[in-house]
C-alpha cells in the first residue's frame, strides 16, 4: 500500500482514506455555503463539546432567528444531526482538512471550547472572524492551561469572577488588548442542575444502603487514579463502600495498564464498578459523595447535587510552571474546602471515616456548597439564554460592520 497511510493495516488504511475524502468534500461544501447561512459558525472537538454548545445552540434555534453552520471532528457527535435540522453541519475531522480550514475560515463569527488557537498547528484565520471561547471547565485559566490558552479570542465567556480577574490580570501583566469577557456561566452545570431538580431525581435516603463512593479524577503522571488508584479502591472496599471508578478518557489513552489492574483485582467485587462511558450522569447522581484531585468534575458533582467532595492532595496538576506569577489562587485550589475536605495522600486509609463525616451532616454541607456557587458561577439556570443573546448580538455587530 503506497499512500500516505501505508504503515497501518490495508483495511485501515482504505478507511481512513475514504474518511479523508469525505472530509475535502464537507469542507468544500461549507466553503460553498452562502454567507446568509453562515452567521454564527460552532467548531467541536467531537460529542464532549457539544454539552457545553448544545444549550446556546438550542436557545439559538427556540428564540434567535440566526442561520447556523456546524463543524465537528467526529461523525458521531449529537450535534451534527440538531444543528443539520436547522441549518447546515459538516465532519471535518481532525488531521489536515482541519487545519487548512481553520486558517482560510470565512468571515464571521466562530465559537468553540478549544483554547490555544494561534498556538501550535491550529492557526487563526488569514480573514476575519471573530473568535469566542466557550468554557468546557469550572477551573482556572492560569494553571492547568498553557499560559497563552485565551490569548488570540476576541471574546471569552466567563463560567464566573475568576475567569473574568484571571484574564484581566494577565493582559495587564503583559500588555494585551482587553478581550470581550461576557459573564456567561456554565451551560454543563445547568444541565446537572434541571435533571437534578426533576421529580423522579429525589435522593436515595435509605439509610441500610452502603455509602456510593464515585472516584473520579484528572488524568496525568502525578493524578490519583495513576499513582493511587489500586491501593485506594482497595482500601474503600475493605471498609464496606460501594465504589464506582470513572476514569478520564485520557488515562484510558494513555495509562490502560491501570485500568487493567483495577478490572482484574476488583471486577467481580459486588461493590465494584468501572465506569468508561463519561457521557453518562448517571453515576454522579448514584454517588452519595466523589473523590476526585484537581479535576473540574469535582466542582461540577459538587455544585450540580450539592453533595461533598474528599480531595487527596496529589501534586498539583499544571501546564504553567509560572502560574503564580499572576498572584491568583486557582479555583480548583481555593474552592476545596468550601465544598468538602482534603486528605493527604500518606493518609489514605483515613479515606473512609472521612468520607463518612462529610456525608454525616447533609443540610450543613449543602448550604456550604449553595453559598459557594453562587459565588463562583454566573447566571444559575439561565446560561444558554444568556449566552445565545449575547451571540446573536455579536452576529448582528458583525453584519452591521460588513
Amino acid at each position: 500500500c503506497r499512500c500516505p497511510f501505508r504503515r497501518q493495516r490495508p483495511e485501515k488504511c482504505g478507511d481512513d482514506l475514504f474518511q479523508g475524502l469525505g472530509h475535502w468534500r464537507d469542507m468544500r461544501r461549507f466553503q460553498e455555503l452562502a454567507r446568509k447561512r453562515r452567521h454564527i459558525m460552532f467548531y467541536s472537538e467531537g460529542g464532549a463539546s457539544w454539552v457545553h454548545l448544545g444549550p446556546l445552540i438550542r436557545q439559538l434555534v427556540a428564540e434567535h432567528d440566526f442561520p447556523l453552520c456546524y463543524l465537528s471532528s467526529e461523525p458521531d457527535d449529537p450535534g451534527l444531526d440538531y444543528v443539520g435540522r436547522h441549518g447546515a453541519s459538516f465532519v471535518i475531522g481532525k488531521g489536515a482538512v482541519r487545519n487548512v480550514l481553520f486558517k482560510s475560515f470565512p468571515a464571521g463569527l466562530l465559537v468553540m471550547t478549544m483554547p490555544d488557537i494561534e498556538t501550535f498547528h491550529i492557526k487563526r484565520s488569514v480573514n476575519a472572524v471573530h473568535y469566542v471561547y466557550v468554557h468546557h471547565s469550572l477551573i482556572s485559566t492560569h494553571m492547568v492551561y498553557l499560559p497563552q490558552a485565551f490569548d488570540n479570542f476576541e471574546t471569552i465567556f466567563c463560567v464566573g469572577p475568576h475567569h473574568v480577574d484571571e484574564i484581566r490580570a494577565r493582559e495587564q501583566q503583559y500588555g494585551l488588548p482587553a478581550k470581550q469577557l461576557f459573564e456567561h456561566g456554565y451551560g454543563r452545570l445547568d444541565s446537572i442542575l434541571a435533571r437534578a431538580s426533576a421529580p423522579n431525581q429525589a435522593e436515595d435516603q435509605t439509610h441500610d444502603r452502603p455509602l456510593r463512593v464515585l472516584l473520579a479524577p484528572s488524568w496525568g503522571p502525578h493524578g490519583l487514579l495513576e499513582t493511587q488508584g489500586v491501593v485506594l479502591a482497595g482500601i474503600l472496599l475493605r471498609a464496606g463502600l460501594h465504589l464506582t471508578v470513572r476514569p478520564h478518557p485520557q488515562t484510558g489513552f494513555l495509562s490502560p495498564r491501570v485500568i487493567s489492574e483495577l478490572r482484574g483485582l476488583y471486577g467481580e467485587h459486588a461493590a465494584f464498578e468501572l465506569e468508561q462511558d463519561i457521557t453518562s450522569e448517571d453515576s454522579l447522581f448514584a454517588s452519595d459523595i466523589m473523590i476526585s484531585d484537581w479535576s473540574g468534575a469535582a466542582m461540577e458533582f459538587a455544585f450540580g447535587l450539592e453533595r461533598p467532595v474528599l480531595f487527596i492532595n496529589v501534586p498539583r496538576k499544571m501546564r504553567n510552571p509560572d502560574y503564580q506569577a499572576l498572584g491568583i489562587e486557582p479555583l480548583e485550589a481555593r474552592v476545596r474546602h468550601e465544598i468538602g475536605d482534603v486528605l493527604s495522600v500518606d493518609k489514605l486509609e483515613e479515606a473512609p471515616e472521612r468520607i463518612r463525616k462529610l456525608t454525616e451532616n447533609r443540610q450543613e454541607m449543602r448550604a456550604r456548597i449553595r453559598a459557594s456557587c453562587r459565588h463562583w458561577v454566573y447566571n444559575l439556570g439561565q446560561s444558554g439564554a444568556r449566552g445565545a443573546a449575547e451571540l446573536a448580538s455579536i452576529a448582528r455587530n458583525i453584519a452591521h460592520l460588513t
